[in-house]
């Protein structure tokens, strides 16, 4: 069994009472999120956050240390998930800008948002097991499955929280792409970034990163990301992208 807590460079977050533990794809997607530009206009200083299955509030913490002017609300389905995320948003050093609501997305569009309430950047690390056996926990297979919260309802319910000049990322496993941009077409979302994601060089991708917008952009900016050198250890890139969080290089 791993240590209940996992410690980074501003902030602690403990991970014992959530189905799913702090992992790379969060961090991943917490350092990447929110880095985009519309023509000249860089949305990089976004306002008002939401995350959407906050789980432990991993993501939105490391945003909220990225953003110092932003408020973030984290939301999740799971009590329990929301419980502890709110104890590690009070034990943060942003406490005062950090909020979570036990709720799903579909009930936080019916119920709490208001209706002139839009954000400037929304993430998710979604549930992405759409073909395989659920798993016999019942919270770790919410947590993995999309039968709670569908990529196509995800994406459309999404944009419709979104400011005009917001942007919605998420990550998911390579095999989504194409499923994952034509739900995004279908949504009238834009996409404005895509990051492919190896595990180490000379292998199949195993992430993407994708941004999208309201608006149209010219030239979507497409890049790769590999996680590990030849080596073994961590590759530049990736140690670049992540050096304002983990405590040590490995």
């Amino acid at each position: 069994m791993g240590a209940p807590y996992f410690r980074f460079k501003q902030f602690t977050v403990w991970h014992d009472r959530c189905a799913m533990k702090v992992g790379t794809d969060g961090v991943l997607l917490g350092a990447w999120a929110g880095q985009e530009r519309l023509g000249e206009t860089q949305v990089n200083h976004p306002r008002n956050i939401l995350d959407i299955g906050t789980g432990s509030g991993l993501i939105a913490l490391m945003l909220a240390q990225r953003f110092p002017k932003a408020r973030i609300t984290g939301i999740d389905c799971d009590k329990d998930a929301a419980m502890q995320a709110k104890e590690n948003f009070t034990g943060s050093p942003w406490a005062d800008r950090l909020r979570t609501v036990h709720i799903g997305l579909q009930g936080f569009c019916r119920d709490t948002v208001t209706a002139a309430e839009r954000f400037d950047l929304i993430v998710s690390n979604p549930p992405f097991y759409d073909n395989t056996l659920t798993n016999p926990d019942s919270r770790r297979s919410t947590a993995r499955h999309t039968g709670g919260l569908p990529h196509d309802e995800l994406l459309l319910l999404s944009a419709g929280l979104l400011t005009d000049s917001g942007v919605f990322s998420l990550i998911v496993p390579s095999e989504s792409e194409k499923s994952i941009l034509r739900l995004a077409d279908r949504s009238r979302l834009y996409l404005h970034r895509l990051t492919r994601v190896y595990s180490k060089p000379s292998t199949h991708p195993r992430r993407i990163l994708a941004s999208f917008g309201k608006q149209p952009v010219l030239s979507p900016a497409e890049d790769t990301l590999t996680l590990t050198g030849p080596d073994g250890h961590r590759s530049t890139e990736h140690a670049a992208l992540t050096k304002d969080f983990y405590l040590y290089e490995q």
